[in-house]
C-alpha cells in the first residue's frame, strides 16, 4: 500500500498540495483495512511525502526543494526501542540530521516474521539504505540469513551484529561493540584488585552472551586464574529466587568477585548479597555489563559501558558514505571497545583493605 501511494504521489495522481482521500475512504476504495492505510500514511509522513493538517486532512507535500537537494532516506530496524537501542538511535539521528538525511524507524520486537515484514515496509517506503539489527543469533543458518539481507536492493549496514564464527569470511558491512574486549577488561580490572576466584552471571538468551563469555574465558586463561563459576538463565528466569541460587553457587565456589550480564541481573545479585548479609564490595565485588542503570543501584555498580551513541553515529556515517560512493567505498567492519566505568561495587585493591 505504501508503494502504491508513493507511486501516485510521484506520477502526479496527487500533485503537490492536493488532498489525499481519508483513510476510511481509501480503505473502502482499495479493499484493504483502515489499519493498513493508516500505516501507509504514517510511512509517507515519515518520508516527508505527505503532510497532515489538523482538522483538514492529508496533503501531498511540496517536495521539489528536497528532491533537488538529493535528500537521503535511511531505514532503521531495531529489535527494541526501550532498552539498549535508544542511545544507538540518538547517534544515528544526529549523523543523519547533520547530513540532511531522513530516518524511518521500524521495530521487530525480536520476532523474525515481524523483522521481515518491517524490512518490506521500509523498502516499500522508498528508503535509499538500511541500518539493520537483525536476529542473526536465533537464525538456523546465520550465514544464509546474512546473505538474504545483503541481497536486498539497497545498501545494508548491520548494527551490533556480525558473523563472528565466519572470521575473515564474514561478508557483511557492520559496526559492533567489542563485547569480548569489554569482558576481558572487566576480568583484568578485578584481577588488578587482587581477586582470583571469579564468577560469571549471564542471560543465556541474548546475542551478547556468547562474546561476553568468550572474552571472560580468554582473560581468565591469559591471567592464569582458576576456572570460574558460571551461572546462567534466560532473561525471564532471572528473579529474586534465581539470584539467591546464583549467589549461593558463587559463595560455594569461593568467588570474591563477579561479572554480571546485564544491569538487571547485577542488581538482582546485589540484592541477594544484601539478603545474605554480605557486604559489597568487601565480601563480593561486582561489575555489571551494560551500564543502562548501573549508577542508580543501591551500591552504584562498576560497569562495562558499550559506546552506544558513538556506534550509532558511525554506522550512519558508513551507510551515507556507501550511498555516496557505491562500490568505490571500502567495506567497513568495525568494532568499538567499551569503556569500564568504575564505581563503588568494586572498591579498593584487596591488599589495601583494612
Amino acid at each position: 500500500m505504501t508503494a502504491q501511494l508513493r507511486r501516485g504521489l510521484l506520477d502526479g495522481t496527487w500533485p503537490p498540495g492536493s488532498k489525499l482521500p481519508t483513510e476510511r475512504a481509501l480503505a473502502a476504495e482499495t479493499g484493504v483495512s483502515v489499519t493498513t492505510v493508516r500505516r501507509a500514511y504514517e510511512d509517507l509522513v515519515a518520508l516527508g511525502l505527505v503532510r497532515r493538517r489538523q482538522g483538514a486532512g492529508t496533503f501531498a507535500a511540496h517536495r521539489a526543494e528536497e528532491e533537488r537537494a538529493g535528500r537521503r532516506v535511511v531505514g532503521v530496524l531495531v529489535p527494541d526501542t526501550s532498552f539498549y537501542y535508544p542511545r544507538v538511535l540518538q547517534g544515528i539521528e544526529k549523523e543523519l540530521a547533520a547530513a540532511g538525511a531522513r530516518l524511518v524507524l521500524a521495530c521487530s520486537r525480536y520476532d523474525r516474521a515481524e523483522e521481515d515484514a518491517a524490512v518490506g515496509r521500509l523498502l516499500a517506503a522508498g528508503v535509499h539504505g538500511l541500518l539493520l539489527v537483525p536476529s542473526l543469533h536465533t537464525a538456523a543458518d546465520p550465514g544464509r540469513r546474512a546473505e538474504e539481507l545483503l541481497a536486498l536492493p539497497v545498501p545494508v549496514v548491520l548494527v551490533e551484529r556480525r558473523l563472528a564464527a565466519h572470521g575473515p569470511g564474514d561478508p557483511t558491512e557492520h559496526v559492533c561493540t567489542d563485547h569480548e574486549g569489554g569482558a576481558y577488561d572487566a576480568v583484568r580490572h578485578l584481577r588488578g584488585l587482587g581477586h582470583r576466584r571469579l564468577g560469571l552471571v549471564v542471560r543465556s538468551d541474548a546475542p551478547t552472551t556468547a562474546p561476553v563469555e568468550s572474552g571472560f574465558a580468554r582473560a581468565v586463561a591469559d591471567l592464569g586464574l582458576p576456572a570460574p563459576c558460571r551461572e546462567s538463565g534466560a532473561m525471564t528466569e532471572w528473579d529474586a529466587g534465581r539470584a539467591d541460587r546464583a549467589l549461593a553457587a558463587l559463595r560455594a565456589a569461593g568467588v570474591t568477585a563477579a561479572l554480571c550480564f546485564g544491569d538487571r541481573e547485577a542488581a538482582l545479585v546485589l540484592a541477594a548479597a544484601r539478603r545474605a548479609g554480605l557486604r559489597v564490595p568487601e565480601d563480593l565485588a561486582l561489575i555489571s555489563y551494560d551500564n543502562e542503570f548501573a549508577d542508580v543501584a543501591e551500591t552504584p555498580l562498576t560497569a562495562v559501558s558499550p559506546p552506544k551513541f558513538q556506534l550509532g553515529g558511525l554506522a550512519a556515517q558508513i551507510l551515507l558514505r556507501r550511498l555516496a560512493e557505491g562500490d568505490a567505498a571500502p567495506l567497513h567492519q568495525v568494532q568499538l571497545r567499551p569503556r569500564l566505568v568504575v564505581r563503588a561495587s568494586c572498591g579498593a585493591p584487596r591488599s589495601a583493605r583494612g
